[in-house]
């Protein structure tokens, strides 16, 4: 799938291919406090973004960033540094029908005034991280 995507202001735009539409909600401690609530992101294959000059990047942990609009503040990807690999904050797409919620991860981070509706894979931060390091 192919997408196009930007900043609230406009000063960060991007043209994505290789995207999952599964969406995955992240409820850890870092994508709260980042987003204000859960993230939710899809994976990207490939991102082009026009207006780099406006991003700002903010290393999270030791492998990954985070990049924002550094003129609105707009929250654009988190990317894992070794892999090259980025994902895309769905409030950032021009459009997202073609996108479901697929599943949530750290679970037993997330805040306890709020629940996604839905029956899919919910994770707790230790069965996430085994899942990934199993494969």
């Amino acid at each position: 799938m192919k997408a196009t995507g930007h900043c609230q202001c406009g000063a960060v735009t991007y043209s994505a291919e290789g995207i999952e539409t599964d969406v995955h909600s992240c409820h850890c401690n870092i994508c709260v406090r980042w987003t204000g609530g859960p993230a939710f992101a899809v994976s990207v294959g490939q991102v082009t973004f026009e207006g780099e000059e406006n991003i700002s990047r903010f290393d999270s942990s030791e492998w990954a960033e985070r990049g924002f609009c550094r003129r609105c503040g707009t929250h654009l990807f988190y990317r894992l540094k070794e892999a090259d690999q980025y994902m895309l904050w769905m409030g950032t797409f021009d459009d997202s029908t073609q996108f479901n919620l697929a599943g949530e991860i750290f679970i037993d981070q997330k805040p306890h005034f709020y629940d996604l509706a839905g029956d899919h894979p919910r994770l707790t931060g230790e069965e996430f991280m085994a899942s990934i390091m199993n494969n």
